[in-house]
């Protein structure tokens, strides 16, 4: 292919301008594969992940993450990139990709590449790109570190596979959560469209899945598998619409991670909503934990809202809103409870939930134990007992649970015992008490 790419800026200037017009984008896992480099080339990706460097708002800001070109043929509404605005605009070469990768590798400032684009000419041109540098990456630059890139919605399927033989992980932006909010906000793309390469991406993985039981040394087709972002809170989708679209796609397209992108007013629009308290940073923060119970907690999104009740609470994190809608089923006894219903009690995460299962196996478990395990006994002492006994004299009702979960001014003794306990944090993780 002919390319039709401006060389009249600078590296860096084309640098600085789409790094910038880059930070929009969230989807940059990096975890899910594990390649470990041959001696032939350079770097690695671990199972783990790599060395992940997190901002206060959970954005992973250690790989480098650039768009190909912020060029647009498309119009969206929300996008600071969208063919109408008035903003400088730069696209690489395929050879600046990889020169970029390397030397930032070389410098340890990065592990990987997430590579992102806008639309230029047409979304075939643009895969097109992106084969390209993906390919000269692996086999002329020999980079053997993580590369997530973007597949583009109607760009030829041939492309996306190509670009996924080279890749890690792929991903397809949803944009918006419905397609009404498409119509109205990004009026040039469409639902059928953006789900046609998510399948084709899933497919084409189960065929390699298969390929690979026969043939060890197959290439592997997007091995980390493929996620998908949508915005939040451009369009007036409520939470439970939201999280029934996130559920549907991890059980149809077999998504790995659904991105929540906070919606920022970038663009002066009479059809975006106005954001007088900014960014609706917490109810991205929600949607997060809400999406963490979905994929290991076993949740579904019908018990955790409804449409009689289709927001979350902005008090308490979902699992401790649904267990005090929920107190029939408490308290948990520690040392009888299986490991789906450990699961449910506030407090208790995956880690801490198979630490138990194991631990009573040869003894009989109390608080003390629970709170070398990692368990949050601040919210999970109200939902569970310890043979029998809760661990202070409490009130199993809703008013009452939830007064004390969220004065953080509270009133039982929590160091008498000589044991402290965190306060629950805006960036608690599942890993030890969720």
């Amino acid at each position: 292919m002919e390319l039709r790419l401006s060389q009249k800026m600078t590296i860096l200037e084309k640098l600085q301008i789409l790094t910038d017009a880059a930070k929009y984008d969230v989807a940059c896992t990096s975890s899910g594969v594990d390649r470990s480099g041959d001696g032939t080339g350079m770097g690695n990706t671990k199972l783990a992940g790599i060395c992940h460097s997190f901002s206060a708002d959970g954005r992973c800001i250690s790989l480098l993450k650039i768009l190909f070109t912020n060029e647009c043929i498309f119009d969206c509404k929300y996008c600071l990139n969208r063919r109408s605005n008035d903003v400088p605009r730069a696209s690489f070469t395929p050879d600046e990709i990889c020169e970029l990768t390397m030397q930032f590798y070389r410098r340890n400032y990065i592990e990987g590449l997430f590579l992102s684009s806008g639309i230029l000419y047409s979304p075939s041109y643009t895969m097109e790109l992106i084969c390209q540098a993906v390919y000269k990456l692996r086999t002329v630059y020999h980079f053997q570190g993580y590369i997530h890139v973007k597949a583009i919605p109607g760009a030829e399927p041939e492309l996306i596979q190509k670009a996924g033989l080279y890749a890690d992980r792929m991903s397809v932006n949803l944009e918006l959560p419905t397609a009404e909010g498409l119509r109205v906000l990004a009026p040039n793309k469409n639902r059928k469209t953006i789900l046609a390469p998510m399948r084709m991406i899933q497919n084409v993985r189960a065929e390699n899945q298969n390929e690979l039981t026969l043939y060890r040394h197959a290439p592997r087709f997007v091995p980390a598998g493929q996620s998908t972002q949508m915005i939040i809170g451009a369009t007036a989708e409520s939470d439970y619409q939201i999280m029934s679209v996130a559920e549907s796609l991890y059980q149809k397209f077999d998504l790995k991670r659904v991105f929540y992108s906070a919606f920022v007013r970038v663009n002066d629009d009479a059809m975006l909503p106005a954001l007088p308290g900014g960014p609706p940073l917490l109810r991205e923060h929600r949607l997060y934990q809400a999406d963490f119970l979905l994929r290991y907690y076993g949740f579904s999104a019908g018990e955790l809202l409804s449409e009689q009740r289709p927001h979350f609470n902005v008090l308490l994190d979902p699992k401790c809103d649904w267990a005090v809608r929920h107190l029939e089923q408490f308290p948990v006894e520690i040392n009888r409870a299986d490991y789906h219903t450990l699961l449910r009690v506030p407090g208790i995460g995956v880690k801490s939930a198979r630490r138990i299962i194991g631990a009573r196996k040869s003894a009989s478990l109390d608080f003390d134990d629970l709170k070398k395990m990692g368990v949050v006994l601040k919210r999970a002492l109200y939902f569970i007992t310890c043979s029998g006994r809760m661990m202070y004299r409490t009130k199993l009702e809703e008013n009452y649970i939830v007064r004390n979960l969220v004065d953080p001014k509270e009133n039982f003794p929590f160091t008498k015992d000589g044991m402290t306990y965190r306060q629950l944090s805006l960036f608690d993780t599942a890993a030890g008490g969720a």
